[in-house]
């Protein structure tokens, strides 16, 4: 079961909620610098962390699961989020240069037809970046936050999930190595910093990239039945039927040891 559209704006809206979205902001800011005249898609709930992108992107947009309930973003301008089947994401073919994908596999029936999807509507060597809660992390092993819920990845797990969708990975990285306690979400910058260093197995979450690469079928050939042409004797000389009548003993048992016309052999 997903987690509703509110719980999600609430976790966001807390102390707790803010340092994921600063540390999570930044890694794909390192992945992929400003998006400058990209078209950039969320799917799941990425609205927290995909509005940075907006001032240079060509096109920012956010699909949230319908199981899941979709919020009017951003708040006071126009709308750019939808609701959406997790199975059919309502964009044409290729149209996305980068995807963000996060609060989305987790929780889902079918992550490998969701991940499809992404594929579908991502551009020929277009990037996509997953977030998961990494299963050695803390934040999977509390309900308290919203990354405690659902199926939590390993390194492993991830790479073949995204390889099973056709989506080839090309890179990873750890975020938010502070406890999910609210209390301690004031020294977020510290745990990131000393966590990437001292303890790194044990980060809340996982991000991996993976680019749709596109390669050219070459048509298999097909085989081609021949027909099996049966010899034809050649017509024999005129009166050589005569000629056989005076052959000696030895010849006919010669000629009568071969097969017959029509028998394997002939």
């Amino acid at each position: 079961m997903r987690r509703d559209v509110l719980e999600l704006r609430r976790f966001y809206a807390s102390d707790l909620g803010g340092a994921a979205r600063t540390m999570v902001q930044r890694k794909l800011v390192e992945a992929w610098g400003d998006a400058r005249g990209l078209d950039v898609l969320a799917v799941g709930y990425g609205t927290p962390f995909v509005g940075t992108f907006r001032p240079a992107a060509r096109r920012v947009a956010a699909a949230m699961p319908a199981q899941q309930g979709v919020e009017v973003w951003p708040a006071g301008g126009r709308n750019l989020a939808t609701l959406t089947p997790e199975d059919a994401l309502p964009f044409a073919n290729a149209l996305f240069d980068r995807i963000l994908v996060v609060h989305a596999i987790e929780e889902s029936a079918d992550p490998v037809a969701l991940l499809r999807e992404v594929w579908r509507v991502l551009a020929p060597s277009g990037r996509v970046i997953v977030t998961v809660a990494s299963r050695n992390g803390m934040w999977a092993n509390t309900e308290k936050t919203p990354f405690g819920h659902g199926r939590p990845y390993s390194r492993a797990q991830l790479a073949e999930l995204l390889r099973e969708a056709e989506l080839e990975p090309s890179g990873w990285t750890r975020a938010l190595y502070v406890p999910p306690v609210g209390w301690m979400a004031r020294w977020a910058e510290g745990f990131e910093q000393a966590g990437s260093r001292l303890w790194p197995g044990f980060a809340g979450l996982l991000l991996m990239e993976a680019v749709k690469q596109t390669f050219a079928v070459k048509p298999k050939g097909a085989r081609a039945k021949a027909k099996a042409v049966r010899p034809v004797l050649a017509p024999s000389p005129a009166g050589a039927g005569v000629a056989g009548r005076g052959l000696g003993e030895a010849a006919v048992k010669a000629l009568g040891s071969g097969p017959e016309i029509g028998e394997p052999g002939a």
